[in-house]
């Protein structure tokens, strides 16, 4: 199929971008990396009036380091997350979560910005965004927002994201550098959204964890923090912790959705076994120092 007919427009700026959607509303997509977009397009899917298309817009990439966080522009390629060493050594986790995305050719189009503003929930990027606290900068005709990543997945690819406003960047704070990180996915073939993901995120001092995140992907209509389980975490001897039950404990409250994919109940089974396994690396990584 091809797509229906549209006008296309590609701005310079972002405000030459926001005039665009003030006038087009709801009628207008934002076409970034286009590699969840476009196919939509192909199968009229989606079906806008207007196409904008942000990838001349110079002011949207970038990548650096302020106020201790990790700050992104919208269009930053994927392959940038997997490749630049600065976002190796601010976000370890971004870079290891990258060759996960798809494969090369999707990885050299599609933007972060995109993957967080698509929002699917078995999407690795989302995922690393809701563990690891980002905000995000959006701009529209009321001015410049900040949202934290907990306000801004609303369900299935929805997001509080207006539809005037334009996502513009992702501010992602930074751990301690001696922290561990991990990420756990099954999946049906290397490429394919994970049936079930699982990342964490540990810091260890004097053998008891000092801090603690864990989400999971695939379980639910958004990513999904366990903030109680992290915060019982913290004191504890990172040896003596009991990882299966955690993974358990980590799904117990979850309802999965059954599909022609996998069950419920298996998405709930693998998604403690993950739980478990993304906890051991990352105390692993956070005890021992290794990178």
């Amino acid at each position: 199929m091809k797509p229906a007919p549209f006008e296309y427009f590609a701005p310079q700026t972002v405000d030459e971008c926001l005039s665009l959607l003030a006038e087009y509303g709801e009628d207008a997509k934002v076409l970034a990396g286009g590699q969840s977009l476009v196919p939509m397009l192909a199968l009229r899917l989606a079906n806008p009036e207007q196409l904008l298309d942000i990838n001349g817009i110079g002011e949207l990439s970038g990548v650096r380091r302020e106020n201790g966080s990790l700050v992104l522009g919208a269009t930053t390629r994927h392959v940038t997350l997997e490749r630049d060493p600065e976002i190796a050594s601010a976000v370890p986790l971004l870079a290891r979560v990258a060759p996960h995305i798809g494969h090369f050719q999707i990885r050299n189009r599609g933007t972060i910005g995109g993957s967080l503003a698509h929002a699917d929930p078995a999407a690795e990027l989302p995922g690393v965004a809701r563990l690891l606290d980002a905000e995000l900068d959006v701009d529209g005709p009321r001015g410049h927002r900040r949202i934290p990543v907990a306000d801004f997945f609303e369900t299935v690819f929805t997001t509080t994201l207006e539809a005037d406003e334009l996502l513009t960047g992702i501010r992602i704070p930074l751990w301690d550098p001696r922290a561990g990180f991990a990420v756990e996915q099954v999946t049906r073939r290397h490429g394919d959204f994970a049936l079930v993901g699982a990342m964490a995120a540990v810091e260890v001092s004097d053998g008891r964890v000092t801090r603690a995140a864990l989400c999971l992907t695939g379980v639910d209509a958004v990513p999904v923090r366990r903030e109680e389980m992290e915060q019982s975490l913290i004191g504890a001897t990172a040896a003596d912790l009991d990882l299966p039950g955690l993974g358990a404990q980590a799904v117990a409250d979850l309802s999965p959705s059954n599909d022609v994919h996998a069950s419920s109940a298996y998405r709930k089974q693998v998604g403690a076994h993950l739980a478990s396994r993304a906890l051991a690396h990352a105390i692993h990584e956070a005890t021992r120092g290794v990178k």
